[in-house]
């Protein structure tokens, strides 16, 4: 018999339509931990996403759905509002079509995009409908990995610890971490807790990973389609 299957987790804010580099992270994961427990922050892209041109992913595009923090900086990610839902749903319905409806493979990315739309006037939430977007590209892709919330689990005030914790309250064996929290991560906690730390390094230069940590992964999705784009995926897992 072969060593049993190691099970993997990805701790990641809910981004709206995320990069391409993130999308493949988490779409490597077992588990999503969608962090919503904590500070939102307007430099990133819980809100926004760049959109890249069809034919040139050097031509960018914001699209951003204007966000109200009911109580100022502190606001947490999960407790963001959608100041203007209905303009909201506008743009997000509107702007990737505009993008990318000249694309064979806009139809399908279309449909699944539309629960997403559908949530910006059910929730209200900034966080709802930025994990709606990120739900509907996993799809396509056919992840089969499960979601759960950092705000529904109970973790330790430290930054390592906390992701120590939320690992180990999933049944993880693994954290994926990116590049960004190899920096300040303090691999200990894991190890006191018999938990590994993969660093996950996604090309970020050619092909359909061209700008992956810059533009929405609808460009690349657009570009070569789901199958292609999950093929690139599975390349990555070092996990088994």
């Amino acid at each position: 018999m072969g060593a049993p299957a190691v099970r993997s987790c990805a701790i990641h804010q809910p981004n709206l339509l995320p990069r391409l580099s993130t999308l493949a992270k988490l779409c490597t994961a077992d588990v999503w931990v969608v962090l919503d427990d904590v500070q939102f922050a307007r430099r990133d892209y819980q809100h926004r996403a760049r959109l890249a041109g069809l034919h040139n992913p050097e031509e960018h595009q914001w699209l951003s759905v204007e966000t109200h923090l009911p109580y100022g900086r502190s606001t947490l990610i999960r407790d963001a509002r959608l100041a203007d839902p209905p303009r909201a749903a506008r743009r997000l319905s509107q702007l990737p079509a505009q993008h990318y409806r000249l694309s064979t493979h806009w139809p399908l990315l279309q449909a699944a995009l539309e629960p997403a739309v559908q949530a910006v006037t059910e929730t209200g939430r900034t966080a709802a409908v930025a994990e709606a977007t990120t739900r509907a590209l996993l799809n396509v892709l056919g992840w089969r990995g499960s979601i759960v919330h950092s705000s529904d689990l109970a973790t330790s005030l430290d930054r390592s610890e906390r992701l120590a914790d939320l690992t180990s309250a999933v049944g993880a064996d693994a954290y994926l971490c990116g590049t960004g929290g190899l920096r300040y991560l303090d691999r200990r906690p894991f190890s006191k807790r018999g938990l590994s730390v993969h660093a996950f390094r996604p090309p970020t230069a050619e092909g359909l990973w061209a700008s992956a940590a810059k533009i929405s992964a609808l460009w690349a999705l657009t570009t070569y389609g789901a199958s292609d784009v999950r093929a690139a995926f599975d390349e990555l897992l070092t996990l088994g």
